[in-house]
């Protein structure tokens, strides 16, 4: 028997998951060919994910290396809790992007607090260092729905006590 996944999200599904999500983590190349790999926040836009990144880190140099990026976005569950783990990866074509920072900042972080505390994390980070903004075209999106999935629950509740 061949096992490989759930069944994935419908595009309705993936794009309001997307839209849902709280935290991406965003996979970039490194010079040595290794993954680089840290949580962000985001926004949905357009059928793109747009997050902010200090212009000299890491993310940035590895995109003006190499444009090819993927971004998972997932919320971990629990068959036994009723909230099975659904997942979205997106396999993209990263750019920088340093026009309207500020309104950019002030968009993808209202999506996690009010407006006034919003304004003013910005100005606090935008002290710190420059910043652009990154734009990911996806490519592909792949998903899958363990809700969906009878088979893997069959299997899991059959040795659950």
């Amino acid at each position: 028997m061949v096992y490989t996944q759930p069944p994935p999200l419908i595009k309705d599904e993936i794009d309001s998951f997307i839209k849902k999500g709280r935290i991406a983590r965003f996979c970039s190349i490194n010079k040595d060919g290794t993954i680089h790999a840290v949580p962000v926040w985001y926004m949905y836009k357009i059928r793109k994910i747009i997050i902010g990144t200090p212009t000299a880190s890491r993310k940035a140099r590895n995109i003006k290396r190499n444009e090819n990026v993927t971004i998972l976005i997932d919320v971990e569950g629990s068959l036994a809790e009723g909230t099975p783990t659904r997942d979205v990866i997106i396999y993209g074509k990263a750019e920088l992007d340093n026009k309207d920072m500020d309104s950019t900042a002030h968009s993808i972080f209202e999506r996690y607090m009010p407006k006034e505390e919003s304004e003013a994390y910005w100005r606090g980070l935008s002290e710190l260092t420059e910043w652009t903004k990154t734009i990911v075209t996806p490519v592909h999106i792949a998903s899958f729905d363990y809700a969906k999935d009878t088979r893997y629950e069959t299997a899991v509740k059959k040795y659950a006590k």
